[in-house]
């Protein structure tokens, strides 16, 4: 596998388009800062680290409407390693309107865009979800 952070979020993408109730990713600390951005944005229930094998997994629940409407509409991966993605404050964009978030990768950890803005720092464009 040459790029998790993909690998991880097409498993997400892939569960939310069967509406699947849970699905796992293999562990590691950057899925999991991706993971409770979108905890915290409101995109997913909840998630835990499960000891599994030497590197454990994530379980990550994912969250639906009243009559199965999705949440996570679109998830799309910006920064790839053959082509890193990087954005100053300055030109750091809402998503879709203010609607969606971008996830970016800074020196005080993963931040969205908007605490990007709210705090003037840059950084690495890791993805956009809608």
């Amino acid at each position: 596998m040459t790029d998790p952070i993909a690998d991880a979020l097409t498993r997400i993408r892939n569960a939310n388009s069967v509406v699947k109730e849970e699905v796992d990713i293999p562990f590691s600390k950057i899925k999991q800062e991706i993971i409770r951005v979108l905890k915290e944005e409101g995109f997913i229930k909840s998630y835990k680290f499960i000891e599994k094998g030497k590197q454990g997994v994530l379980r990550v629940f994912l969250k639906y409407g009243p009559n199965k409407e999705k949440v996570i509409n679109e998830i799309k991966r910006i920064s790839k390693c053959s082509l890193r993605v990087y954005m100053s404050k300055e030109k750091m964009r809402r998503v879709y309107g203010g609607l969606g978030i971008s996830i970016v990768s800074t020196s005080r950890g993963l931040l969205t865009d908007k605490q990007c803005r709210e705090q003037k720092i840059g950084g690495e464009v890791i993805c956009t979800v809608l």
